[in-house]
């Protein structure tokens, strides 16, 4: 028995390896290649494994992991956040979702009202495991719509429990209002307990672990904290995958959080993997193909349903229509607790076995559909929020907001995107008196800067009559730090056409956007991987005492190769310790004298640095020796390092200034 499950599981790893990487190639994601490894590999497929239940066990670990680690990237501070998310957009979405397919089933499929009703808690359910999956890998949990993506899901977790007790009430094969009501108190007394424990104990007990200084025991304890939540909330009708989120959510608020996420990771990603596949394996090839055509109009129906269902719902969460479109597409798939809740319908009679294959085929499609379908989620907002209609709509939406029409400026700064780069523009324009508008999507955000009396407003920066509004025809820089790709290169192209004059500088995330934006009109394009790369390397060589005007150098260079791949920069074999040696904790900076430096033969009362600038050199190292205190006749040759001592601002000076002054003898 031993020997078959492990040759299943070798199967299964070699399948997934080979597809994983040919459609990493591709550049398709690989929770598409898990899917298709699944059916490949299942019962229904290559018939390599007849038996979905040998993977059953892995694939439920796997999604238990997933949604452990994803609660442990939040808090409760965070949850508590999310709460007109889950319990505005959530509800709103469950019930807008049940009605539609109700109603759609009612006049065309004919079936009964209480199958109908079974049918859109089926539809309702979204993909926890893939959407944050996905929205993890895209670093967009924390982005608008990802944190109502997040409370939409979590409030589809918490209907499993009525769903589940809803089905033999509607089968006819008994149960009552007062078994759900009481079922459900008794659920919300275990989350309560469970963030209870979050405050009080789990804290202790972390504490107590950690003292031991025993690794082992640390990892049990969170994989025990981890299951054994996930089994508590699932002995009380819960589910797992809920349970080990809680399970993160209490362990986040220790400072033994980030090193519990290094801990699980590695099992987290293989576990997850197989979910993907077990969910695969589902998939009957053979009745996909006799029953192609309907499949295909089924995957279509919900795909567009729950489009328009999840982004309304957001909408009227008070997102704007951009993120609630954005939101619409990543629920765009039926949920892995649909399949549990299939089964139980059918056993209970509700839905017939012909029911059950077409519904099982398109909810895996739409699940394989999920990747591509989320990567147009962007130019599709866009496309949508430019038509007519939608225009009329955020028209409205802004008389409804009541967003005062800010006042005509000129030669202002537009700030779109008031996220951390956002807000330091802004407090340093404050501090220089430089006038600047903002202009962001998250009506939270906006209301609270409101009260501080930042000069933000609400609305969408790629509708032309906003960015007039903001006077962007008079605005000499617009400067744009928003995470969508799309809006940012649209936002562009308007703010290019409308003022051709004005400056556009960008943030954006990769540096394989800059060539494009670029041509659409961006003046400057600052890419974050870029800049990292670039603060890291200049530190590492400050660390190392390199000359200021070296580094400086290397930046330079850099960034006229347009963004390019980062040249390797050697590092000086010793390190150039005399601000160490010298006079330690004053303010210091050394400068490297090139060959090609016309400060070269000259004497130190020739430079006049200390009269011109303020700073004074109080050594020069040539070769391996140190000359302190140098007179007014001492003459620089090329290698010599100066070390300037003085204000900041002085030494600045002076590096300016001998940087001019071999300009201008060159």
């Amino acid at each position: 028995m031993e020997l078959v499950f492990l040759k299943s599981l070798v199967i299964i790893l070699c399948i997934s390896a080979i597809i994983v990487f040919v459609l990493g190639r591709l550049k398709i994601s690989s929770i598409v290649g898990f899917l298709i490894a699944g059916v490949i590999v299942g019962p229904h497929g290559a018939h390599l494994i007849s038996d979905v239940k040998d993977v059953e066990l892995f694939a439920e670990i796997g999604v238990i992991l997933l949604m452990f680690t994803i609660g442990l990237e939040f808090s409760l501070k965070n949850l508590l956040k999310l709460r007109r998310s889950i319990f505005g957009g959530g509800l709103v979405q469950i019930v807008l979702t049940i009605a539609v397919v109700v109603l759609l089933i009612s006049l065309f499929v004919k079936h009964s009202l209480h199958v109908a009703i079974f049918e859109g808690f089926l539809i309702s359910l979204s993909s926890t495991a893939i959407v944050m999956k996905i929205l993890m890998e895209k670093s967009e949990i924390y982005s608008p719509h990802g944190r109502m993506s997040v409370g939409m899901l979590i409030f589809q977790d918490l209907c499993i429990v009525p769903f589940m007790l809803l089905i033999p009430v509607l089968a006819g094969n008994g149960g009552s209002a007062g078994d759900v009501v009481i079922t459900m108190l008794k659920a919300a007394l275990v989350v309560g307990i469970v963030l209870f424990a979050s405050i009080w104990a789990v804290p202790r007990i972390l504490h107590e672990v950690v003292s031991t200084r025993s690794r082992e025991l640390f990892f049990m304890t969170i994989i025990l904290l981890c299951l054994g939540t996930a089994l508590v909330t699932s002995m009380f009708g819960l589910s797992l995958a809920l349970g080990a989120f809680l399970a993160g959510i209490v362990i986040s608020e220790s400072e033994y959080a980030a090193q519990a996420i290094s801990d699980i990771l590695p099992f987290k990603e293989s576990f997850t993997g197989l979910f993907f596949i077990s969910v695969g394996m589902l998939l009957n090839l053979s009745f996909l193909r006799s029953h192609i055509w309907t499949i295909s109009g089924i995957v279509i129906v919900i795909i567009f349903i729950k489009i328009i269902t999840a982004a309304l719902s957001a909408s009227i969460a008070g997102q704007s229509l951009q993120n609630s479109i954005h939101t619409g597409f990543y629920l765009s798939q039926v949920g892995e607790f649909s399949f549990i809740l299939a089964v139980a319908g059918k056993t209970s009679g509700l839905i017939t076995d012909e029911i059950y294959q077409l519904f099982l085929a398109a909810s895996v499609l739409t699940m394989i559909a999920t990747p591509f379908v989320i990567n147009i989620s962007s130019p599709a907002a866009v496309w949508f929020i430019s038509r007519s209609l939608f225009n009329r709509l955020k028209r409205i939406r802004r008389i409804e907001e009541r967003e005062p029409v800010p006042a005509k400026r000129a030669g202002h700064v537009i700030i779109t995107g008031f996220g951390i780069n956002g807000r330091n523009l802004a407090k340093v324009l404050k501090e220089m008196d430089i006038p600047y508008v903002v202009l962001e999507m998250n009506n939270n955000t906006v209301r609270k800067m409101k009260k501080k009396l930042e000069p933000i407003y609400y609305g969408d920066g790629t509708s032309i009559e906003i960015l007039q509004k903001l006077g962007v025809q008079s605005a000499r820089v617009l400067v744009i730090a928003i995470s969508d790709a799309p809006a940012t290169r649209r936002i562009v192209q308007i703010a290019r056409k409308e003022n051709p004059d004005i400056h556009i500088i960008v943030r954006t995330r990769y540096v394989a956007e800059v060539d494009h934006l670029t041509e659409l009109g961006a003046n400057e394009v600052i890419p974050e991987e870029f800049e990292t790369s670039v603060e890291i390397f200049s530190r590492v060589l400050h660390h190392y005492n390199t000359p200021k005007n070296v580094i400086s150098e290397h930046i330079e260079n850099i960034r006229k190769d347009c963004y390019s791949v980062l040249r390797g920069v050697a590092l000086p074999q010793k390190g150039i310790t005399e601000r160490q040696e010298l006079l330690e904790g004053m303010e210091t900076e050394t400068y490297l004298i090139r060959d090609t430096s016309g400060a070269a033969g000259l004497s130190l009362r020739e430079l006049n640095i200390r009269v011109e600038t303020g700073a004074t050199v109080i050594a020069v190292k040539r070769k391996d020796t140190v000359h302190h205190n140098p007179s007014a006749g001492f003459v620089l040759k090329e290698g010599d390092i100066l070390l300037f001592i003085g204000k900041k601002e002085d030494i600045d000076r002076a590096v300016e200034y001998v940087d001019l002054k071999i300009k201008s003898d060159l």
